[in-house]
């Protein structure tokens, strides 16, 4: 079994060293970034499991990164930040990212919060369908992609999949709001 690929970006070397380190010594690979034009030079040639994004990057804004890594890549995706407003964790959350973390933070939370990713990342039990069928559209959970019945293909975040397997999991069902969040990664206090 490989090791996951952590890619961490964040413009502050002493947070990448530090990230890098514990995630290092918890078994995971690593790759760090400084700029976001690395990063995303680096994600046309490998996909990491797992990526540790800054929204304060000198280069780019954060959140729309932030986004168009969740319709790209199928990669779990933590916000690491210095914005501690509800506004920003809202949206963060609202664009595609799994889990946002304030700074300062202790590298050992990271390190749990990345393997709990990885956990809910794996199919297991009834969520071990990479397609699903409704209403003339079809899920292709493994490319992140809907296709409809015409051909049009419309893709979608790791949290959107996550959340549309919920309700084919659970048709003509009402669900809460507590529930989407418990599958999502658990409760979320904003």
């Amino acid at each position: 079994m490989t090791q996951p690929l952590v890619a961490i970006l964040d413009d502050e070397p002493q947070i990448r060293q530090v990230l890098s380190e514990a995630l290092t010594e918890a078994g995971f690979k690593t790759a760090t970034f400084a700029r976001a034009t690395e990063f995303e030079a680096a994600l046309k040639r490998c996909v990491p499991d797992v990526c540790l994004v800054d929204l304060g990057l000198p280069d780019r804004d954060g959140l729309l990164l932030v986004h168009r890594l969740a319709l790209d890549s199928g990669a779990a995706i933590i916000i690491i930040s210095g914005r501690a407003q509800v506004q920003d964790r809202v949206m963060g959350l609202e664009l595609g990212a799994d889990d946002y973390i304030i700074k300062p933070f202790e590298p050992a939370e990271i390190v749990a919060r990345v393997r709990a990713r990885l956990r809910k990342g794996r199919p297991t039990g009834e969520r071990t369908s990479q397609i699903a069928r409704f209403d003339g559209w079809t899920a292709l959970f493994d490319s992140y992609t809907l296709v409809s019945a015409t051909g049009e293909q419309v893709s979608f975040s790791n949290a959107e999949g996550q959340v549309l397997r919920l309700f084919l999991e659970r048709p003509r069902r009402l669900i809460s709001r507590t529930q989407m969040q418990e599958a999502l990664g658990g409760r979320r206090e904003l």
